[in-house]
């Protein structure tokens, strides 16, 4: 869908992609590209093999870190682990800075050694001690860390650093971090801090408690700029597995096509495709600019986009809430570089709109080594952890890397319950029966999915299965097919905005079938029906270039 906005915001491309070689290529290995279709008709059982899983007291391996100079992050402890049902001797207390930002020796002392002591002392470790060498540590009891505000979120490079090893290269002579991601590798005992340690549990399809002797620590952080919002993504979080994430997924491209960011692109064009896969809405927008800031972005469960420097387009409205429990990730190399400005970057932004999960960088991490939110996503449909599904999706450790949010949510739990439906499903909502639906006929092809996904939607009045419908027609180069899907969803909403957005979707396909004139009658018409809409100013801008296309078009004979 292209949408071109007034005072079109352009996309920062500061973070490039980075070709990584020799030595480092041995750890490199991209992700799989294909989805088999046996993958796909084993997706019914594989939740229900994930709810065994899920079923787990995942309580009873996560500790809660929080600062005890901060009296807000000592309560928000107290308050995330009495509804998580964490025991009191898994809070564990530091005495460490105020500050965001900390350095190398402040992040030893305060922070790493007090906390390996802990370990040690409350046997989380089967800890190996031999003479004169590092610790080994052999198995952990502990998987989630669960790190409150008031804890550090990033230390700052180093001059010198005893042990470590700087090598050649933007990645190899780099020894900035977040704490989350250094946290990560706590059991590794190591000195080198320059570089990325590669992560053991990248790609993996299985909960962490089922890894042999796995010493990974999945770390998460419950922070954001105020103490009210903190406490929201933990209630939030908690609710919405129980009633289940449900409305509409917005993706946001960018179009590029340059070896450096093919990839960026690449992973949202895959996610589009899981979406529609499990029955999700997806409004998929795959120009350059980003969704411009007069777009009706209801019902936003999920948000994926990419690649502008600071929070923009609709996130910016005054009245944008997301929907209880949303995920909303927006890649950019400096997402979380604060997370007390609820103006600045994307990650403190996001969550103080309602978002309850995202995922970000503290520095400059290079786009390979960001989460890969195909990878995160499918993890995500599949009912693992908000943890699990994060630390699966990225490459590198001891590196940039952000997870906030409550590492036990499991937003697609629901999911799990096969024999007890959540009482949303109950009420035969919009967004559960073309869940349904699309699973149960997952392996029909497009040809005979489509046709049948569209007489449903019509006996329903499942006005966003029809949008989807749309949608897909339209990402499939079929704005004739598009436009009929289009016609039908608009006249079925009864939501303004709703409306307004389907208009802005059909109107793109009018105009991708060289028949601007449709387009612009139908703007007009939009427009005259509501002219002081906050979506007015976009659909003008539309008419404007629509029109402009239509005095170049010559009449047919």
């Amino acid at each position: 869908m292209k949408l071109n906005a007034p005072n079109e915001v352009d996309r920062a491309v500061p973070c490039p992609m980075v070709k990584l070689g020799g030595e480092a290529a041995r750890y490199w290995r991209r992700p799989r590209r294909g989805r088999s279709a046996l993958r796909v008709f084993a997706f019914v059982l594989l939740l229900a093999i994930n709810a065994a899983a899920a079923e787990q007291p995942l309580a009873q391996s996560t500790i809660v870190l929080y600062n005890k100079t901060v009296p807000d992050s000592v309560e928000l402890a107290k308050f995330y682990a009495e509804q998580r049902g964490i025991a009191a001797d898994h809070l564990i207390g530091l005495t460490c800075s105020i500050e965001e930002e900390i350095s190398r020796e402040d992040y030893d002392v305060t922070i790493v050694e007090p906390l390996r002591e802990i370990f040690k002392q409350r046997h989380w470790w089967m800890l190996n001690e031999p003479p004169k060498q590092p610790p080994v540590v052999d198995a952990s009891t502990i998987h989630f860390v669960a790190v409150i505000k008031g804890i550090p979120l990033k230390i700052r490079s180093t001059a010198t650093y005893s042990g470590d090893q700087p090598r050649p290269g933007p990645i190899g002579s780099r020894n900035e971090a977040s704490v989350d991601s250094e946290l990560a590798v706590l059991a590794f005992y190591s000195r080198q801090i320059s570089g990325v340690t590669p992560n053991p549990y990248f790609q993996r399809f299985s909960a962490i408690s089922n890894l042999k002797d796995a010493t990974l620590l999945l770390v998460c952080r419950l922070d954001a700029p105020a103490v009210g919002t903190v406490r929201g993504m933990i209630v939030d979080a908690i609710a919405t597995e129980k009633s289940g994430l449900w409305g509409r997924a917005y993706v946001d491209g960018a179009d590029k096509t340059g070896t450096d960011f093919a990839a960026g692109d690449e992973w949202l064009g895959n996610v589009t495709t899981q979406l529609h896969k499990v029955g999700i809405p997806v409004v998929y927008d795959d120009t350059p600019a980003i969704f411009p800031d007069a777009f009706p972005m209801t019902d936003c469960a999920l948000y994926y986009g990419w690649y502008a420097g600071n929070v923009a387009g609709p996130f910016n409205q005054p009245g944008f809430r997301f929907v209880r429990g949303a995920v909303a990730v927006h890649i950019h190399s400096f997402s979380a570089s604060t997370l007390r400005d609820p103006n600045a970057n994307w990650v403190a932004p996001l969550v103080s709109k309602g978002a309850a999960a995202s995922l970000g960088s503290v520095y400059e991490p290079y786009l390979e080594l960001t989460s890969h939110l195909d990878i995160f996503n499918d993890r995500l449909l599949h009912g693992f952890t908000f943890a699990e599904s994060a630390y699966m999706s990225i490459r590198a450790l001891s590196w940039m890397s952000v997870m906030v949010g409550d590492p036990l949510y499991r937003p697609y739990a629901s999911w799990l319950q096969i024999d007890a439906q959540p009482d949303s499903a109950k009420s035969g909502a919009d967004w559960t029966k073309y869940h349904e639906f699309a699973l149960k006929n997952v392996m029909r092809s497009a040809s005979e999915f489509r046709p049948l996904a569209g007489q449903i939607a019509a006996r329903s009045h499942n006005c966003p299965m029809m949008e989807d419908l749309g949608s897909m027609e339209a990402g499939d180069g079929n704005p004739s097919e598009a436009t009929n899907y289009f016609k039908q969803a608009r006249t079925c909403y009864t939501n303004h905005d709703d409306i307004l957005r389907v208009v802005l979707e059909e109107a793109d396909a009018w105009i991708k079938q060289n028949k601007p004139t449709q387009a612009v009658d139908l703007i007009r018409s939009a427009l005259r029906t509501a002219p002081d809409a906050s979506a007015a100013p976009l659909l003008r801008k539309f008419e404007k270039d629509a029109g402009r296309a239509a005095s170049q078009v010559t009449p047919s004979r």
